[in-house]
């Protein structure tokens, strides 16, 4: 009866953890290029009292055994990139990139990090940058005086200056890709940075290289399902009350056997 005790414990955790997830999950629901988190668990080892095809006492082989879990315990908290709805803006330095890919950011540290969040601005050089004013690689400045700015598919960035019926190609966004998005490390801030789970980056134009095309005026909104979470949670809490219940059982159990001396 001991053993349950702690096998439920396990449980209670597991599901406390997943709690926190969808939580965050529900939190980041309007963040822009927000990828929402799934635990996975996985089952702890098992102990084995009688072995399944062992020889019993009179000669005959069990067709089973005996084996008691010793509960779950969470194997990886992974994040999931499908593609988020898009809203029309009208802004033009917000972008969307409509397929697979990251815009890069430069760290104050200088180390790239990947985005999905294209809610870009300009700081006071000019340069594109991130809400935290982290700039766009490569980096982009756009002229004091532009009146227009337009970002085609392929990330040519084009500006209209006065005086000027031409407009004036200033940079060329490049998007990276990774063979295993799920394997990034979340910093915070609408940014990951490579791993060594997540491979080495390919970096090239949108549109090229597999990479998605790029949306000017667009932004892409978290990939969280409210109801699905809402779902979620709710099975996450019911486990949890069926774990506390088997935590009292034992309880229970264990009050009784102390109570037959009496």
């Amino acid at each position: 009866m001991i053993r349950s005790l702690f096998i439920a414990a396990t449980g209670m955790e597991a599901q406390k953890l997943n709690i926190d997830i969808i939580a965050n999950n529900l939190a980041n629901a309007n963040t822009p290029g927000y990828k929402r988190s799934r635990a996975d668990f996985q089952e702890l080892m098992y102990q084995e009292i009688k072995s399944p095809g062992a020889t019993s006492a009179g000669g005959s082989q069990l067709p089973s055994g005996i084996q008691v879990g010793l509960g779950v315990q969470t194997a990886a908290v992974q994040k999931i990139f499908e593609q988020g709805d898009y809203v029309n803006t009208a802004n033009p330095l917000d972008m969307a990139i409509e397929g697979e890919g990251f815009f890069q950011i430069v760290k104050p540290d200088g180390e790239i990090a990947y985005t999905r969040a294209g809610t870009f601005k300009l700081d006071s050089e000019g340069r594109i940058v991130t809400s935290e004013g982290y700039p766009l690689e490569p980096e982009i400045t756009v002229p004091a005086d532009t009146t227009q700015i337009t970002i085609s598919s392929d990330g040519r960035v084009n500006v209209l200056q006065p005086g000027s019926n031409e407009p004036t190609e200033v940079g060329q966004i490049e998007l990276a890709k990774l063979p295993n998005p799920g394997g990034l490390k979340s910093i915070g801030k609408n940014l990951f940075v490579e791993t060594a789970s997540s491979g080495a980056p390919i970096t090239g134009a949108p549109g090229t290289e597999g990479m998605g095309t790029i949306q000017q005026g667009f932004i892409e909104l978290s990939n969280v399902d409210i109801v699905k979470e809402m779902v979620q949670m709710i099975a996450s809490q019911r486990a949890y009350e069926l774990n506390s219940k088997a935590v009292q059982a034992v309880d229970d159990m264990l009050q009784m056997t102390n109570n037959l001396r009496r």
